[in-house]
């Protein structure tokens, strides 16, 4: 992976500043960098699973790899990559693993006994509706002898997708997709509709899987206790129901605007087959487990030690998960304030992780991380204090960047080329802001999805 902020290039006339990058920035970046490295997921997948000759430990018990004649598994998500090589690297060189990837783009290294498949994210497309019937064909061949692993990462609702009705075609899906995430539901209430109209979703790939011992292992930027949330819970019970399928129709007012397949089962809302729910045979804890392989909890305490053998005195806070931006980083600079006047004369850090909300404004290039440094540019100038905010799966928002890193001297230098933050800011232009000074951090697609991550430093 190549690290790092990128090049200073302005197209114009004026160059950008070629003073050495302040300490703290340096600071934010390693810590950023070494954070990614603990969060490897081969890595992860061998330090939790912990093989010992023929046994793996799931969630501490033992499960014997010996015992079954066949071990499949399928891959989805923007962690699929990984997370297939991760197991394949596990069991090998004793056991083999057949199965399917499926992801976003092209990934290397792939384990030869896995069949790579693209498909549509953040709408799924006919390479998403061929990896679900790949995938029903793959379980449909499972018996009481197979282990079976379901490998989940974030991107998953799109990756995957198999109408339940196959009268529903993939221009349905797509546009109801369309209808969902502009009506305001939120993401609980369009996967209740999700996956009331899925075969792949809510449950029903551990149904699919029948007899099969089934292992769910999950890289989630998820909240703890919202685990079905992640691609829709395709392995799990699912805690909606046709009739909350149908308050969302109702509440914000979509029936007119389904397509006419989809339209129909809602106006006959007894022919919406029920989503397997906790006590079906397919969660059967001796045949069914779930483990997180890497959740909120791992971000946070990799975060933590990195900046502690920073030397610098740490603390963790994810109260401004889903805040606005400005909101989040005025309570966060805040909290970074308090922690420096209760420990004068030392470094300091503040680190939170979650998604803040920025609305688009404009037409310009950026992302939510892009966005919260460039709202504490003005706040942070002539301060000995540090900002830096990047999604840890290296793509933000709109732009070919990360996130972006900022100190007390940006709003210095930007002003010095005539850039006004307030300005880019609102026409949500937080990348080409960054860009021009050289700050933008562009690892490139890490292979992970977890949450993004601040990093906020005083000294």
């Amino acid at each position: 992976m190549d690290f790092g902020v990128q090049e200073c290039k302005k197209p114009q006339a004026e160059a950008c500043p070629t003073k050495p990058m302040p300490n703290l920035k340096h600071s934010a970046l390693n810590i950023f960098q070494n954070t990614l490295a603990a969060i490897d997921i081969p890595l992860s997948m061998r330090r939790k699973l912990s093989r010992a000759g023929s046994k793996i430990f799931v969630n501490g018990a033992p499960l014997d790899l010996a015992a079954f004649d066949q071990i499949c598994a399928v891959s989805i998500g923007k962690a699929s990559v990984a997370m297939a090589r991760g197991l394949a690297e596990l069991l090998s060189p004793d056991f083999r693993t057949d199965g399917i990837v499926v992801a976003p783009t092209a990934g290397s290294d792939l384990p030869g006994s896995f069949r790579a498949m693209i498909a549509g994210h953040p709408v799924p497309n006919e390479g998403s509706f061929m990896a679900g019937r790949a995938i029903l064909d793959l379980l449909a061949s499972t018996n009481q002898h197979t282990l079976f692993f379901f490998l989940l990462s974030g991107g998953g609702s799109s990756l995957v997708e198999f109408p339940l009705d196959e009268s529903v075609t993939l221009k349905d899906m797509q546009a109801l997709n369309r209808v969902l995430v502009t009506c305001g539901a939120s993401i609980d209430e369009i996967n209740a509709i999700r996956k009331h109209l899925s075969a792949v979703k809510g449950g029903r790939l551990a149904v699919a899987a029948g007899a099969a011992t089934k292992i769910t292992l999950g890289v989630t930027d998820v909240p703890e206790g919202q685990e079905s949330a992640l691609a829709s819970g395709p392995t799990l019970p699912d805690p909606t129901t046709v009739l909350d399928a149908c308050g969302v129709v109702l509440r914000y007012n979509l029936l007119s605007k389904l397509p006419e397949s989809i339209r129909a089962r809602f106006e006959q809302p007894d022919s919406i087959p029920e989503t397997p729910k906790a006590g079906d045979p397919a969660f059967d804890p001796r045949r069914s487990a779930f483990q997180i392989l890497l959740g909120r909890h791992d971000l946070f305490h990799a975060a933590h030690h990195a900046s502690e053998s920073a030397e610098f005195i740490t603390i963790c806070d994810n109260t401004t998960d889903n805040w606005p931006v400005e909101k989040a980083v005025d309570f966060l600079l805040a909290q970074l304030g308090a922690l420096k006047q209760a420990n004068p004369g030392k470094s300091v850090a503040v680190i939170a992780d979650g998604e803040v909300s920025s609305p688009v404004t404009g037409d310009g290039v950026g992302g939510r991380n892009l966005a919260f440094v460039l709202d504490g540019v003005k706040k942070i100038a002539g301060r000995k204090i540090a900002l830096l905010s990047a999604g840890t799966d290296g793509v933000d928002g709109s732009s070919p960047a990360a996130g972006a890193v900022a100190d007390g001297e940006t709003l210095g230098r930007a002003q010095s080329l005539g850039l006004d933050p307030v300005d880019f800011f609102r026409r949500s232009d937080s990348y080409t802001f960054f860009h021009a000074l050289a700050d933008t951090i562009e690892t490139g697609p890490t292979g992970n999805n977890l949450r993004d991550l601040r990093i906020l430093l005083a000294e």
